[in-house]
């Protein structure tokens, strides 16, 4: 199986959106979906590639589905 080392700037930019919303800090965010802060920092920046479980812990952190995220990022490009 192929795997991008490549970051995604509009899940990325759906994320922040959502945790702005939410008045959520990056810290905040990654308390909630277990990971840290610089790992929050580097998807939201686009910079890193997170894996599908990464991303269900966000989409969960942030109270919606992965699929409602998914919807997000795809307005974003």
């Amino acid at each position: 199986m192929r795997q991008s080392d490549r970051g995604q700037p509009a899940l990325g930019a759906a994320i922040k959106q959502l945790r702005e919303k939410r008045d959520l800090s990056q810290e905040a965010l990654a308390e909630k979906a277990g990971l840290t802060g610089r790992t929050v920092s580097a998807i939201e920046t686009g910079t890193a590639n997170p894996t599908w479980a990464t991303v269900k812990d966000i989409a969960a952190a942030l109270g919606v589905t992965m699929a409602e995220l998914a919807r997000l990022a795809e307005r974003q490009e």
